[in-house]
């Protein structure tokens, strides 16, 4: 249904070759639907462009007052090596090209200021898998 009815543009479109990307600014036009999902619009790009989902990363959409308009950034990596290079942990977490953390952040932030504390090879021994 919503291929049907959302349009997706591409603007200020530009070949990053030293991070091995391509990066645009993504117009989504979507008359009485609340929003497309960032899945459905990496499959679309996806396929505009010539390339695999898995190596399209969508981010940062906003919508319009009066909605029908959505506006955000994509990134097209030319390979998977440079997408696990260059993106941050947390879009590669979404994308399940990452674990997430373990442990809660007080348990991190406990292991990081044990670890300050000791030098060299010691690090690892201090409490944590690191």
């Amino acid at each position: 249904m919503a291929d049907h009815t959302t349009t997706i543009r591409t603007r200020k479109f530009i070949t990053n070759r030293l991070l091995g990307r391509r990066q645009m600014v993504v117009d989504v036009v979507h008359p009485g639907i609340a929003n497309v999902s960032k899945k459905e619009i990496s499959e679309r790009l996806a396929k505009a462009y010539k390339t695999t989902p898995d190596l399209v990363f969508s981010f940062g959409f906003r919508h319009d007052f009066g909605g029908g308009h959505s506006t955000g950034f994509a990134l097209i990596y030319d390979t998977l090596e440079a997408a696990k290079k260059f993106e941050p942990k947390h879009r590669l977490v979404r994308a399940g090209l990452a674990a997430k953390s373990t442990g809660s952040r007080k348990q991190r932030k406990e292991l990081k200021n044990r670890q300050k504390k000791v030098r060299g090879v010691k690090k690892s021994k201090v409490g944590g898998k690191k």
